[in-house]
């Protein structure tokens, strides 16, 4: 589907998703439920929607090896407005801090720009996780506002920062 330096965007695969929601660590800055079994996990996957302009969902396959790293969505999106609201993670931990999670949102937000013509994709971010802020600063996206104590981890309100990246401002 897409292609980045360092990784592929195609099909998700139930299992590494249901191993990943089930990992404390790659779910610390997450929006998370209650963890499900993974034959529920498979029947959401295939009972969902198809990919549609207005609900994305892809794996992250690193090219190096071809192994399925992550997860990443473009959501909500309105072709009346060109905007989307863009969700990513990277559940393989031997992937972070290598650039993996940088690639994934410019190749995400290169296929939103080039191939479903948005104008502009948003994202919200904890203010702690400055892991993934830093990735997406990289790529352009700049800080919009913040929202005050709307994210609750291990007994702790913390504050989102939404941000933007316009389609000429991609890096």
């Amino acid at each position: 589907m897409a292609l980045g330096e360092l990784v592929k965007l195609r099909a998700m695969d139930a299992e590494a998703l249901w191993r990943w929601n089930h990992d404390p660590e790659v779910m610390r800055w997450m929006d998370d439920s209650y963890a499900q079994p993974v034959d529920r996990v498979r029947t959401w996957l295939t009972d969902r929607p198809r990919n549609s302009y207005g609900d994305l969902l892809l794996g992250v396959e690193a090219l190096a090896d071809g192994v399925l790293i992550g997860l990443v969505t473009l959501r909500d999106a309105e072709t009346e407005k060109g905007i989307a609201t863009l969700d990513v993670y990277l559940g393989g931990k031997a992937y972070w801090g290598r650039g993996y999670a940088t690639d994934t949102v410019r190749t995400v937000c290169r296929y939103g720009f080039e191939d479903m013509r948005l104008h502009k994709v948003t994202l919200t971010v904890a203010t702690e996780n400055r892991a993934a802020r830093k990735a997406y600063e990289k790529v352009g996206f700049v800080e919009e506002g913040r929202l005050r104590q709307v994210f609750r981890r291990d007994g702790r309100w913390f504050d989102m920062f939404t941000m933007g990246l316009l389609a000429d401002e991609l890096r």
